[in-house]
């Protein structure tokens, strides 16, 4: 049996100038309008869900999430920035494969993708909540203006708004003024460990190699070079001090001697030899 014509089975979509996605062709023109319509690719899929994980500490549903996009493969590179692109069945969170997702926006209102956008304001305004210490709460509606004011910006200067920069408006929300980094600094040492690049064994080596990379062991063996000098004067001005003192014993006992030996001579009766005639 065919497939309805209006069914959304496939679509072109072209890299813009903005190095975003935008569809161009869909299969059911009749109800998927592609004037200003956008596609997420892989690498921003990847990157919402790292920004959704923090949500579900309050009670995320990812059922939200995948009723509110159509996903697809890529099927066919058309070139000159075009490709053709297969709807599968597939999970947002479990699929291996690199999925684009389109978001449901037949109806702007009421549906799935209008409630996905409503239920992670929710949790993102909650968590907001939890972190800061505002004088008074924050509100959805509050966060709501703000975001659509921005938008209403970009629709005046006629740039249509990515369904990418849609929702990290909302997930990387923060009131102005507030720095959710100021709130978690052990998070924030232990992302900068992470960071840090491993090494194989050859760079390891040539690191060990490095003369510039030595200083620190050279100022450490210089200081033990310098205390070790120190200890040597000062060892050797001990042994200065014991000889001065073992020669002014010396010079007293030989004063001594001299003095007995003179009284010794004194008390000595001097002999006198008689001249024969």
């Amino acid at each position: 049996m065919a497939k309805s014509s209006t069914t959304l089975d496939w679509c072109i979509v072209r890299l813009g100038e903005d190095h975003n996605w935008w569809v161009s062709e869909v299969s059911d023109p009749v109800r998927w309008d592609v004037d200003g319509l956008s596609i997420i690719d892989p690498r921003q899929v990847s990157h919402l869900i790292e920004l959704i994980e923090p949500l579900r500490d309050y009670s995320f549903d990812q059922d939200i999430m995948e009723a509110a996009f159509v996903p697809f493969r890529i099927e066919k590179d058309l070139g000159e920035g075009r490709v053709r692109l297969k709807r599968v069945k597939e999970s947002i969170f479990e699929s291996d494969e690199k999925l684009f997702i389109l978001a449901d926006v037949m109806d702007d209102e009421n549906g799935p993708y209008a409630d996905l956008l409503d239920h992670i304001t929710r949790l993102r305004v909650k968590m907001l909540n939890d972190l800061f210490e505002f004088e008074s709460k924050l509100t959805v509606d509050e966060v709501e203006d703000e975001i659509r004011e921005d938008q209403n910006t970009s629709f005046i200067e006629g740039k249509a708004v990515h369904t990418f920069e849609e929702i990290t408006a909302i997930l990387d929300y923060v009131p102005t003024g507030w720095d959710t980094d100021e709130e978690q600094p052990a998070k924030e040492i232990e992302d900068e460990d992470d960071d840090l690049p491993e090494l194989d064994a050859d760079e390891e080596e040539k690191l060990k190699n490095d003369e510039s990379l030595k200083w620190d062991e050279e100022d450490e063996a210089s200081g033990e070079d310098d205390e070790k000098k120190k200890a040597d004067a000062d060892g050797d001005d001990d042994e200065d001090e014991d000889k001065d003192s073992d020669d002014k014993d010396d010079d007293d006992e030989d004063e001594d001697e001299d003095e007995d030996a003179d009284e010794k001579e004194k008390k000595t009766p001097k002999r006198t030899t008689k001249k024969k005639r």
